[in-house]
Formats: structure tokens, C-alpha cells, sequence
């Protein structure tokens, strides 16, 4: 009966744990791209380009993939279902000249909404300042007790992500 409260008082614990750790997130990471902007932009505004160089998707290549609506246009989406990467939806809310804004919905493994924004400046002569952002919710209580590990995986996805774009975009 003792090891019964021990293990119901480690759950208890647990829930308060995530009940007071963050319930939102934000990662930001930057490159400079020796290319002009309209050219990195395109490989960001049209998601046919996204399995080149996003890692999230280069990690299981023969997930299920749907890319729908106009690129460069609200409304293009892309959407993922794979055994290793869950499900998804990232859909462009938003584009002008100098930013891209993406809706992220996950489906599997647990559902949860994000914001996927990019920054393109003009940065010296034929080159791009890139940033990109994700903002999102932790679901209560995996996704939080599991922050610190998401964080640190999603920072070293944008940074590989960053370079593959870079590499993609210089040749």
C-alpha cells in the first residue's frame, strides 16, 4: 500500500511540476545568406523547396506529404503524416515583401498550434539576413515537462535548418 501513495504522490508531484513550468515557447535563430532576398525568400514561400532543407522534414523522407494552394500566396500549405514527425499542417497566414508568417498546426504527436514567422532583410551586397521564429503553446502536461528537451531539439533543427537553407540557396 505504501509503494500505491509513493507512486500517486510522484504523479501528483509531476502535475504540479508542469502545472508551473512555461506554457508558451519561442525559438529564434539568424543567418546571413550570400544571395539577394527575392531568391531566399522563394525557397521559403514555396513549400516545394521545404523537404531541401528543412531537417524536421529531412528526417523521415518518406513521410506522406500534401502541398496544396499557389506558392508565395496565402493559403499554400503542406501538409505531413509520418510514423517518426507526427502529423501536421504549416500554412503561409501571411506574406509581403520582408516577412512570411506561417500557421503550424500538429496533430500527432500531441496536438498543439504554433506561429512560424520569417525575417528577410537586405544585408550588404546580394545578401539576406534571415530569421526565423517559432512561438507556440506547450500542451499541459507532457509538452511541458518535456520543455526543456523540445527546446533544445527545435534550437538545433533551426540551426541545421539554417544551414541546409544557406547551402541550398548559395549552391
Amino acid at each position: 500500500m505504501i509503494i500505491l501513495y509513493i507512486l500517486v504522490g510522484l504523479f501528483l508531484l509531476l502535475l504540479i511540476i508542469a502545472a508551473l513550468l512555461p506554457s508558451k515557447y519561442n525559438v529564434e535563430k539568424s543567418i546571413i545568406i550570400k544571395r539577394p532576398k527575392s531568391e531566399v525568400t522563394e525557397k521559403i514561400a514555396d513549400l516545394n523547396h521545404l523537404k531541401d532543407w528543412n531537417p524536421w522534414q529531412r528526417a523521415e523522407p518518406t513521410a506522406k506529404a500534401i502541398i496544396s494552394g499557389n506558392p508565395r500566396t496565402a493559403g499554400h500549405r503542406y501538409e505531413w503524416n509520418g510514423k517518426k514527425i507526427g502529423a501536421g499542417k504549416l500554412t503561409i497566414r501571411d506574406i509581403d515583401r520582408k516577412h512570411i508568417h506561417f500557421d503550424v498546426e500538429f496533430i500527432r504527436p500531441w496536438k498543439s498550434k504554433a506561429s512560424d514567422n520569417w525575417l528577410f532583410e537586405d544585408w550588404g551586397t546580394n545578401e539576406t539576413k534571415v530569421t526565423w521564429q517559432n512561438v507556440g503553446q506547450l500542451p499541459y502536461p507532457i509538452a511541458r515537462l518535456m520543455w526543456p528537451m523540445i527546446i533544445k531539439n527545435q534550437n538545433r533543427q533551426f540551426v541545421e535548418g539554417l544551414d541546409n537553407l544557406k547551402k541550398l540557396c548559395e549552391g
